[in-house]
């Protein structure tokens, strides 16, 4: 069965990919850039037809689990110190609202498939208590990763802005409004709390509380020092950037160092499970003679308890900080 194709159709749709690669063009050429503006951080996208930063600060502190004057919302502070440092937006009413409908789906599921009342309230309190806490520990640990890798990029920011005779607040402001987040956002709260009377000592102590990283300490005491005492920031920010950077690398070459052990780990706990399923399967008989029997059990718990202490001691020596 021979296929002819018309010409003209083969003409008509060249036409039609160039119009569209034109219009694309237009704009890529007109407005890519100011949305590319916009979305380069939470911040910006939030300032996008908003006159009034007062407003804009106020809304991303709400967001953040904190009062409209920065302060926590409750009392339990750890709680809060963790949803304000995980980055989370969505607000404490409506994470309450997830909360209560993850739970409320849990126990409705185990509630089907298991078909036990006892089984399914553990299964909504763990969605409702201990899994929220540990989606939460978890973005902190990535939000702050993420922080750190970015660090550098900003202090070099700044010591650049300062070097062409800016002040601090508006090298803050640079970086506010050239880099993503999680440190675009921050750093624009830093600006807009300076703005609006903070000095700048409270504000940069209130960005480490709200990130929690461990380099930002040497980068808020830099501040506070020169603020009142005078000194050349820019040196020592940029002395900072790349002992920064040394260490960054060092935590990346850490992980590479000890691959062969943790590889070694992996294959030493998996190996004894995995002979056993491969036993089960060729011959399930071989352990039903003493599979019932309580020395077994007892053998078994015991093996997987030192099994256990074996994994842990191996995890401590492949992963420790710098």
């Amino acid at each position: 069965m021979s296929f002819d194709l018309d010409p003209q159709y083969v003409v008509y749709l060249f036409a039609a990919l160039a119009a569209g690669l034109f219009v694309e063009g237009i704009y890529l050429l007109f407005f890519n850039s100011r949305s590319y503006r916009k979305n380069i951080n939470r911040r910006l996208k939030v300032m996008d037809g908003q006159v009034d930063r007062e407003s804009v600060l106020v809304q991303l502190r709400r967001e953040r689990g904190l009062s409209s004057g920065g302060d926590y919302r409750f009392s339990l502070t750890s709680l809060n110190r963790l949803i304000l440092q995980s980055g989370t937006t969505v607000g404490i009413g409506k994470m309450l609202i997830y909360i209560a409908v993850g739970a409320l789906f849990a126990f409705g599921a185990v509630m089907v498939t298991r078909e036990s009342i006892l089984e399914a309230f553990g299964a909504a309190l763990f969605c409702s208590t201990l899994l929220p806490l540990l989606v939460l520990k978890f973005k902190r640990s990535r939000r702050q990763k993420a922080f750190g890798a970015q660090f550098p990029d900003a202090l070099d920011i700044i010591v650049r802005s300062l070097r062409a005779g800016h002040p601090v607040p508006i090298a803050i402001t640079m970086v506010a409004r050239e880099m993503a987040d999680p440190i675009g956002s921050e750093f624009g709260i830093v600006a807009d709390e300076i703005t609006y009377g903070a000095d700048l000592e409270t504000a940069m102590r209130n960005l480490y509380f709200r990130i929690g990283q461990d380099d930002l300490p040497l980068f808020v005491t830099a501040v506070a020092i020169q603020s009142s005492t005078g000194g050349n920031l820019g040196e020592i920010l940029e002395n900072l950037s790349a002992v920064i950077r040394q260490r960054f690398k060092m935590r990346r070459k850490i992980p590479a160092l000890a691959s062969e052990g943790r590889a070694s780990a992996m294959i030493l706990s998996s190996l004894p499970i995995l002979m056993f399923l491969i036993v089960q399967v060729i011959t399930p008989q071989f352990y039903a003679s003493v599979w019932h029997e309580d020395l077994t059990k007892i053998a078994l718990a015991a093996a997987a308890g030192w099994m256990g202490i074996g994994n842990f001691i191996m995890y401590k020596m492949v992963n420790f900080k710098v």
